[in-house]
C-alpha cells in the first residue's frame, strides 16, 4: 500500500525529482546553428562499406544517398541518434519500464505496470522469424544508432535525467515499436475495471457501446500519468485522404495525411529522404525505428490512421488453477533509493495486469490482458516492404503479418489507383460482450478466437471507389466496408470523415493547395446540429431563452471552430456547464465527455428529464456560462496552442521550456483536430494534428511535409522549433525525389567515410 500511495502523488512529483538531478545543461542550453549541428555528427572512421552522402536542407532534414542498403540503414540510425538521442533514450526507458531509474521511487508503480505490459515480450520470436533482409537492415540501423549514442555529443537532457550512454539492441527497437503500437482501448478497459459491479454499470456499458465511445477516468494522478504515457506515445488518431486522377487537377492521384498525437516537443516524427539500391523514398519516421510510417516513393504515396480496433481482450483468470500461471519477480532500480521487487504473472491469456497497483480491480480479482502486440507479428518487415512497393497491389500485400497498432493504410499510386488496407492482427471474434467487457478465461468460446487470428490478407480492403475519393479518420469500418467482421467497439465519431469526404467532393478537380487547405479545416457539422438543438430547447422555455445576447451567436452557426468564432466559445462554455448536470448516473465517475457520447446522448438525456428539471438545468447552464463568456472574446482566446518541450512539466522551472502560446481553431472532431475536454475557460491543446504530408503523384518532387515544432531534438538548436511558423502558416517543406532537385534544395553536404 505504501508503494501505491507514493505513486498517487503523480507526475508533478516525478518531475520535481527530475529537477533535483545534477547536470542541468538542459535548463540553459547554448544556441547552436544548423551548421554546428551538422558538424557535430560523427563522420569519419565509421563501419561502412562505401562513403555515404547526406544532404541537409536549412531545416536540418537529411537526404541520405548510399551505395548499399546496409550503409543506408547505418546512416539512418546515426542520424536518428544524432537528432533525437534523448527522445529515443526516454522511449526505451518507458518501453522497458525503467522510469524509476530517472525519477526514483515516485515512478516505481508506473514501472511495475509497464513491466507487466511487457512491450518487448514478443521480441525474441519476432527476431527469430525475421527474413534475412529485415534482420540485416535492423542490425545496421542499430549499429548506427549505437555509434551516435556512444561516440556522438551527449544531449543536454542526459544530465538532467541522469542518463548514461547505453547501447541499443534490436529487442529495444522492437519494444519501442510495440510501445508506439499501444492499444488505445486500454485506457477505457482499465477505467471500466474500476466500475464493474457498481450500481448502474450495466447501463453505462450499454451506453458506451451505443455511442461507440471509450471512457477514461483514472482514479489518481499516477494512474493519469500512466495513461498519459500510453496515450501520448501511441498512434491513436489521424486523417488520410486519397484522391483518384479523375478528381485531381494534375491528372494524377494525390494523397494527404496528418497524424494526430501528443503536442509536445520534440515531435514524435522526424523527416528524412533516402536512396539506396532498394529504397528511394521520403517521409516521416518514428525516432528509433528504421521505417517510414507515412511517405512517398517514385511510384506510390501512403498514409494511415488508427483503426481503433480492439486488438486486446480482458479475461478473468482468477479461477484458473495455480499451475496455469508462470510467475517472475522483476527488479526495478530506483534512483537515489534501493531497488524494488515486484511480481509479474503470465496466464494462458496474457499478463495479469491487475497485479499492478495502478490497474483497478476488485479484491481478489485477477484480470489478464490478451493483446495482439504480444503475438509475433512483424510491423518492421511490413513497412520496409511498403516503402519499396511499386504499386497499390504490392503495397497492400506488404501488410501480411502487421500487428499493432491497427491501422487504416491508404495509398495512391502512379498508375492512378487509390485504395485502403486494414493492417492489423485481430482475433476472429463473433462479436463483443454485451454486458461485461471481461471474458471468462474458462470459456472456450471466449478464448478460441485468439487461436484464429486475422490479418491484412483477410480483413476488409477497398480499391478504386467510383467517386474517386477515399477518406479515413478513425471511423467505424461499417461506414465503408460491406459486412465487416467485428473489429472494434470504440471509434471516432463519423463527423470528421464525413467532413473530409464532403470537402474532397466539393470541387470537381483538386490541387495540392486544396488538400493543404482541407487539413486546416475547422468545421464540425454535428456541433452545428447540437447547438441548434440546444438553442431550440432554450427558446422553448417559458418566457423565451435566457440571456438572448449571449446566445445570439449560436443562431445560424455552421459549426466552424475558427479561432475568431464567438459562437464556438459560447457553445463550448454551455456544454461545460450542461454536461456535468445531465449525467448524475455517472455517480462519482464524472461525466462522459467524448464527442460520440455528446452527439448520441446530450439532447436525448435532456429531453428525458421532467420538464421542471430540464428547465432548471438549462437555465443554470446559461447562468453559469454567461460570466465565463464575458471574460473572453472568442474561441481562440481560450483555446490555445502551446509549443513547449516536454520538460515544461517541471515544477518552477517548466516555464523556461515554453516557446510560444497562440490562439488556435479546431476542436475534438474537426479535420484540424485540436483536442480538449469540457471548457470553463482558457486551456491548452494537448492532443491533435502534429504533422502533415501532401503528395501529388504527377511529380516526384511534389511532396510537402511539416512538423509541429522542428526536426532537431537538441535543445538550443536552430532547427528545434523552426517549423512552427510554417505550421501556423499552413506551409510545407518540399521533400523531392529527383536527385537534381535534392542537390539544389539540400545544400549542406556531409560525407560519412569508412
Amino acid at each position: 500500500m505504501a508503494g501505491r500511495n507514493r505513486s498517487r502523488r503523480g507526475t508533478g512529483l516525478v518531475l520535481a525529482m527530475l529537477a533535483m538531478l545534477p547536470g542541468c545543461a538542459a535548463l540553459l542550453p547554448r544556441e547552436r546553428s544548423v551548421a554546428e549541428r551538422i558538424a557535430a555528427l560523427p563522420q569519419a572512421g565509421l563501419p561502412l562499406e562505401q562513403p555515404v552522402t547526406i544532404r541537409w536542407n536549412p531545416h536540418l532534414v537529411p537526404w541520405i544517398e548510399a551505395s548499399s542498403d546496409a550503409d543506408l540503414a547505418f546512416a539512418l540510425g546515426l542520424v536518428h541518434g544524432h537528432l533525437r538521442g534523448a527522445q529515443i533514450a526516454l522511449l526505451r526507458m518507458v518501453s522497458r519500464g525503467r522510469l524509476a531509474e530517472i525519477a526514483g521511487p515516485l515512478a516505481t508503480e508506473i514501472d511495475h505496470a509497464l513491466r507487466i505490459l511487457d512491450f518487448g515480450g514478443a521480441a525474441p520470436e519476432i527476431e527469430r522469424r525475421w527474413p534475412p533482409e529485415t534482420r540485416a537492415f535492423v542490425s545496421r540501423f542499430v549499429a548506427g544508432l549505437n555509434h551516435a549514442t556512444l561516440h556522438g555529443p551527449r544531449p543536454p537532457e542526459y544530465g538532467l535525467l541522469g542518463l548514461r550512454p547505453e547501447p541499443y539492441s534490436p529487442a529495444d527497437i522492437l519494444a519501442i515499436g510495440r510501445l508506439a503500437g499501444t492499444d488505445i482501448n486500454w485506457l477505457s478497459y482499465f477505467s471500466l475495471l474500476a466500475e464493474r459491479g457498481q450500481p448502474g454499470f450495466a447501463r453505462h456499458w450499454q451506453r458506451l457501446r451505443e455511442a461507440g465511445a471509450g471512457t477514461a477516468r483514472p482514479a489518481g494522478e499516477a494512474e493519469a500519468a500512466l495513461g498519459a504515457l500510453l496515450q501520448g506515445l501511441s498512434r491513436s488518431g489521424s486523417n488520410t485522404l486519397a484522391i483518384a486522377p479523375a478528381r485531381s487537377a494534375s491528372g494524377a492521384a494525390m494523397l494527404a495525411a496528418d497524424p494526430h498525437l501528443g503536442l509536445s516537443l520534440p515531435n514524435l516524427w522526424l523527416l528524412a529522404g533516402m536512396r539506396s539500391p532498394s529504397f528511394h523514398a521520403v517521409g516521416m519516421m518514428i525516432p528509433g525505428l528504421p521505417i517510414l510510417g507515412l511517405g512517398r516513393n517514385p511510384d506510390l504515396a501512403w498514409g494511415g490512421t488508427n483503426l481503433r480496433a480492439a486488438s486486446s481482450d480482458l479475461f478473468d483468470v482468477g479461477r484458473l488453477p495455480p499451475e496455469a500461471f508462470a510467475g517472475r519477480e522483476v527488479t526495478i532500480r530506483q534512483r537515489l533509493w534501493f531497488a524494488a521487487r515486484r511480481r509479474a504473472r503470465l496466464s494462458p491469456q496474457g499478463p495479469v495486469v491487475t497485479d499492478a497497483s495502478l490497474v483497478p480491480s476488485r479484491p481478489g480479482e485477477a484480470i489478464a490482458l490478451r493483446w495482439a502486440g504480444h503475438e509475433p507479428g512483424d510491423e518492421i518487415t511490413a513497412l520496409l516492404r511498403a516503402a519499396r512497393a511499386r504499386s497499390g497491389a504490392e503495397f497492400a500485400a506488404s501488410f501480411a503479418g502487421f500487428a499493432v497498432s491497427p491501422q487504416n493504410m491508404l495509398y495512391a499510386d502512379r498508375q492512378g489507383h487509390i485504395g485502403r488496407v486494414t493492417a492489423a492482427l485481430l482475433p476472429s471474434r463473433a462479436g463483443f460482450p454485451a454486458e461485461d467487457p471481461v471474458l471468462d478465461a474458462r470459456d472456450p468460446a471466449a478464448t478460441a478466437p485468439w487461436g484464429r487470428l486475422q490479418d491484412a490478407t483477410t480483413l476488409p480492403r477497398l480499391a478504386d471507389p467510383a467517386e474517386g475519393v477515399l477518406a479515413s479518420a478513425n471511423e467505424n469500418p461499417a461506414l465503408w466496408a460491406k459486412e465487416p467482421p467485428p473489429i472494434g467497439i470504440f471509434f471516432s465519431d463519423g463527423d470528421r470523415v464525413a467532413r473530409l469526404r464532403a470537402l474532397a467532393l466539393a470541387k470537381p478537380k483538386l490541387t495540392s493547395a486544396d488538400l493543404a487547405a482541407i487539413q486546416a479545416d475547422t468545421v464540425a457539422p454535428k456541433a452545428a446540429v447540437l447547438a441548434a438543438g440546444l438553442l431550440a430547447r432554450l427558446e422553448a422555455l417559458p418566457g423565451g431563452a435566457p440571456e438572448p445576447g449571449l446566445l445570439a451567436p449560436l443562431r445560424g452557426w455552421d459549426g466552424d471552430y475558427a479561432a475568431g468564432s464567438r459562437a464556438a466559445l459560447v457553445f463550448e462554455l454551455l456544454l461545460g456547464q450542461l454536461v456535468p448536470a445531465l449525467q448524475p448516473e455517472a455517480g462519482g465517475r464524472g461525466p462522459e465527455t467524448s464527442w460520440n457520447f455528446l452527439t448520441t446522448f446530450l439532447l436525448r438525456d435532456l429531453d428525458a428529464l421532467p420538464a421542471a428539471r430540464r428547465e432548471a438545468v438549462l437555465r443554470a447552464a446559461v447562468a453559469g456560462a454567461a460570466p465565463l463568456a464575458a471574460r473572453h472574446r472568442d474561441w481562440g482566446s481560450v483555446h490555445r496552442l502551446r509549443a513547449a518541450h516536454w520538460l515544461v512539466n517541471l515544477p518552477l522551472l517548466g516555464r523556461a521550456f515554453v516557446l510560444g502560446d497562440w490562439p488556435v481553431g479546431g476542436s475534438r472532431e474537426t479535420v484540424m483536430k485540436t483536442g480538449h475536454g469540457l471548457v470553463t475557460g482558457r486551456h491548452e491543446v494537448s492532443f491533435g494534428a502534429m504533422a502533415r504530408q501532401v503528395s501529388d503523384l504527377a511529380d516526384p518532387d511534389a511532396n510537402w511535409f511539416t512538423l509541429f515544432g522542428g526536426q532537431d531534438g537538441w535543445l538550443g538548436s536552430a532547427a528545434f522549433a523552426d517549423q512552427l511558423p510554417l505550421w501556423r502558416g499552413r506551409q510545407g517543406i518540399r521533400l523531392p525525389l529527383r536527385p537534381a532537385t535534392v542537390a539544389a534544395e539540400f545544400p549542406h553536404v556531409t560525407v560519412l567515410r569508412p
